[in-house]
């Protein structure tokens, strides 16, 4: 066994090596000046595609030393089960970003993020239903319920970095301020980035927390402690859906969430639903716009929905339908684990990042000490062997039943 650990563990190093430049959402983005053009010709009342252009990308290396890395995993090992899972899915990413602005872009990402209009496991319901479930509940609550987003950058950064040196220890995680994002926020190991120019509201700060610092920069900052698995600090395209799903869910758990945050990830389903379907980027910036956000917002969505694709109908980058599908997935998970007390399942979903499936597959490799414990446990889940804790998971799964939409 110790001499089968070792050898998946070097394939391990060798597969972080080979997929460190396969950096897919950062070489798919749009520049911020492409966003700037769009909206002073929105602002003057045209309406044109904007014009996006693509780095030409070869990673024929980093592929030749996938295959080989796979070739030398055993698929009957957990290990070298996880090996060959991982390397496909950077493969296909690999592949996804040579073809950046080409058709062959959707086929990649349906690969990866799969499709909204499927239904997710164990119910026929899609993750389009889902969204319109969320979309209804929104439309139909008190407009008056929306808070307005009226703190500045600098202003969150500071509680936020409060926030964290007081969870983590004194700038583990530096929170910084990015001008050049389109997104609002994203989250690495050791820092968290904002938009510089962005307004953010008051439920902003607990959601970021929750999300971005407790799941995504924890689960990096686990998977950097483990001994024999560098790759579970990298953010694979393959637990993307676990990853989101865990983040949604660690919002919901905490009451972090509003109803206007599940409206606006259920329109990034529905959009990207409308764009495999044949609408362009303007209709699906209308999709967003007619919903009530900003132009600026309506077109950082519609970006999301098209990056690496190209603009005229048919086409996706379908990341974003796994937000719901992932928190129906998660939620499910944890409550089938607090049903069978397997509670351990669900705090060792946070040793690095990985899939549900991964989880259990390598539950040896945890009893065997190959794959540490985690070190870091968002607070919610840490207290959650207490009675209260185990009544508000209960109270939760009772309530929601996402699962059975």
């Amino acid at each position: 066994m110790a001499d089968d650990i070792a050898h998946h563990a070097a394939l391990d190093a060798r597969m972080v090596a080979a997929a460190r430049g396969i950096r897919l959402l950062s070489l798919a983005s749009w520049s911020p000046a492409v966003q700037q053009r769009f909206l002073t010709a929105f602002a003057q009342g045209r309406r044109v595609l904007p014009e996006v252009s693509y780095p030409a990308l070869d990673f024929t290396d980093a592929r030749r030393e996938l295959a080989a890395i796979a070739a030398a995993a055993d698929p009957a090992h957990p290990l070298g089960a996880y090996l060959l899972d991982s390397t496909r899915a950077w493969n296909t990413a690999a592949r996804l970003l040579e073809a950046l602005g080409t058709p062959a872009v959707t086929a990649h990402s349906i690969a990866l993020y799969g499709r909204p209009d499927v239904p997710v496991p164990g119910s026929a319901a899609t993750t389009c239903d889902a969204a319109r479930h969320f979309i209804r509940i929104a439309d139909a609550l008190d407009p008056g319920l929306l808070v307005e987003a009226d703190i500045d950058a600098p202003t969150l950064q500071a509680a936020l970095q409060d926030d964290l040196d007081r969870f983590f220890g004194e700038r583990v995680v530096a929170v910084e301020l990015d001008a050049d994002m389109i997104a609002k926020a994203a989250a690495g190991a050791f820092r968290l980035r904002l938009r510089a120019d962005a307004r953010y509201s008051i439920h902003d700060r607990g959601q970021l927390l929750q999300h971005e610092a407790f799941v995504h920069s924890l689960t990096a900052l686990n998977g950097r402690a483990q001994p024999q698995l560098p790759s579970l600090a990298m953010a694979s395209p393959r637990t993307t859906c676990t990853q989101e799903g865990l983040a949604v869910l660690a919002e919901q758990i905490t009451g972090q969430i509003d109803i206007h945050r599940m409206k606006r990830i259920s329109l990034r389903t529905e959009a990207i639903a409308h764009a495999l379907d044949g609408a362009d980027f303007l209709e699906v910036f209308d999709v967003f716009h007619h919903a009530g956000q900003t132009a600026a917002e309506s077109f950082a969505s519609a970006q999301r929905v098209f990056r690496g694709a190209p603009l005229g109908g048919g086409h996706a980058f379908t990341k974003d339908a796994v937000y719901l599908r992932g928190l129906i997935e998660v939620h499910t998970f944890f409550r089938q684990s607090l049903a069978q007390r397997a509670l351990p399942r669900c705090r060792r979903l946070f040793a690095g990042k990985m899939t549900l499936e991964d989880v259990q597959r390598f539950a040896p490799m945890f009893e065997a000490g190959v794959i540490a414990p985690p070190r870091w446990l968002p607070p919610w889940l840490a207290h959650a062997g207490s009675v209260a804790g185990m009544l508000a998971f209960s109270l939760f799964a009772n309530r929601i039943r996402l699962d059975r939409l």
